[in-house]
């Protein structure tokens, strides 16, 4: 019994993610997450920690809240590999069911890369079941075909555990050439060292208030990867970050994400690991669905 308490473990995060709705969720360790009560929600899954009530749940897995379909699309990923793989052949053996495994974006959504298939991670750096997922992605990016390419949108619907800090912190490192190279390290900085985290790393639940990083604090964080302090905290406030946030809210919206993380493709497409059936499954399901796309089908 012991010896599959591990594979029980894995299987329970796998399936967990950060939803807008936490009304349910209990003060619990940081390494779990409550997973959405949408269609793509698992089952069940550990709870997430609410010191705070949640942010207002504007868009649900199941209808998409309604965008025009002009909503500007993010700028470019903080890591766009080209690796040198194959485009798979399209082959729908039945697997993959849309209405279960994915679901369909109406209307499709504009993407920031065009001639490419665009696959975007919607994710915070303040969400527990996006750090525990980022290994997944990781290999996502690295198993795209060349005529794919991956994508971020930061989150912030979460303000009760300090998402608005870290998407604007996102969004200024992207403005600045630096949210390539410092992705991996953001997430290890608030999840593994602590020296960004809102959460008690060493105890359970959220830190005090007074204790939650702010842009100044991220600011540091980002000194150490050769930027200038006060430079990033005059971009993270600037009118273009904060035309940006806006931006990526308002498309997160329009593709009806209700929990992160969440992965969508080419604006058409959008599913979780829980919709997926696990991590590896969503790395399959996300090459099935580019292939679908090249095939326009």
């Amino acid at each position: 019994m012991l010896k599959r308490l591990p594979l029980l473990c894995a299987a329970l995060l796998a399936l967990a993610a950060c939803s807008q709705n936490n009304g349910a969720a209990e003060s619990t360790a940081p390494v779990t997450a409550d997973t959405s009560s949408s269609a793509e929600a698992a089952p069940a899954a550990s709870a997430a920690p609410a010191e705070a009530p949640a942010a207002p749940a504007d868009a649900t897995a199941e209808a998409p809240a309604e965008a025009a379909s002009s909503t500007p699309a993010t700028p470019d990923a903080p890591a766009e590999t080209a690796p040198a793989v194959a485009a798979a052949p399209f082959v729908d053996n039945g697997k993959w069911i849309e209405g279960k495994n994915y679901f369909l974006i109406e209307p499709a959504q504009p993407t920031s890369h065009p001639g490419k298939i665009e696959v975007t991670e919607v994710f915070s750096y303040g969400c527990p079941a996006c750090n525990a997922f980022h290994s997944t992605v990781s290999r996502i990016a690295e198993t795209l075909p060349s005529n794919a390419v991956m994508n971020y949108l930061a989150a912030s619907f979460r303000p009760d555990e300090n998402w608005p800090v870290y998407q604007r912190a996102f969004y200024a490192a992207q403005a600045l050439g630096v949210a390539e190279k410092t992705h991996d390290a953001m997430f290890d900085a608030t999840w593994k060292t602590g020296e960004t985290s809102t959460y008690n790393l060493k105890g359970a639940g959220l830190k005090p208030h007074d204790a939650w990083p702010t842009i100044e604090t991220l600011a540091q964080f980002y000194a150490k990867h050769g930027v200038d302090p006060q430079e990033f905290i005059g971009v993270a406030n600037s009118f273009s970050v904060n035309t940006q946030m806006k931006r990526a809210d308002d498309l997160m919206k329009a593709y009806g994400v209700d929990s992160t993380p969440t992965m969508i493709v080419n604006g058409k497409y959008r599913y979780t690991a829980a919709s997926a059936g696990g991590y590896a499954q969503t790395i399959e399901l996300t090459q099935w669905l580019v292939s679908k796309e090249a095939a326009g089908k």
